[in-house]
């Protein structure tokens, strides 16, 4: 039983350290400057890349765009990233998104999600709270082939939709089911 956890002990700081070393995922960025050219990026990719995201943007009270998350695990692992609450195309907050997971998983990938708040409810809700974490009544959009993004009906009619776009690495799937988002002062 002993060696069971130091075995446990070790992979979640061989976990740690992927997590906090990986690759350029904003810890020590040069703050707002830094996360509002990186959410630019990752909106003007979105946008191209999935047409059908337009009309999600136009139809959303705000949206939380987290342009770099960084997920790695070896047992134990988690993600983070930074990202702004846009309102109306202007930045209005940031945040630091965090999750944690334990399960058969090794590897580490980088990955972009947004969040489109579908109603003014839902953003003020996410507003108000202290450490908002996404839950099983986040709707995914999701991805058939590179040029189209399917948004269902019951998609469209959800408060809350999550893209998640970009992903780079070795660890398959992607979601924010589980992500707690807290507002930062970059």
């Amino acid at each position: 039983m002993n060696h069971i956890s130091r075995r446990l002990l070790i992979a979640g700081a061989a976990s740690a350290a992927l997590l906090t070393t990986a690759c350029n995922n904003g810890i020590g960025s040069r703050g707002g400057a830094q996360i509002d050219a990186r959410v630019d990026e990752s909106l003007n990719y979105l946008f191209s890349n999935y047409p059908g995201t337009r009309e999600l943007r136009d139809k959303s009270a705000g949206m939380l765009v987290m342009p770099l998350m960084t997920e790695a695990g070896f047992g134990i692992g988690g993600s983070y990233g930074r990202g702004a609450l846009r309102v109306g195309g202007t930045t209005v907050d940031y945040y630091s998104a965090t999750q944690a997971s334990f399960g058969l998983q090794i590897g580490a990938q980088q990955y972009a999600h947004v969040l489109f708040f579908m109603t003014e409810d839902a953003l003020s809700e996410f507003r108000r709270s202290y450490g908002w974490v996404a839950g099983a009544d986040v709707k995914y959009a999701v991805s058939n082939n590179a040029e189209t993004l399917l948004a269902d009906t019951t998609t469209t009619l959800s408060p809350v939709i999550a893209v998640v776009f970009g992903q780079a690495g070795l660890i398959v799937g992607a979601t924010v089911e589980g992500t707690k988002y807290s507002r930062i002062i970059p």
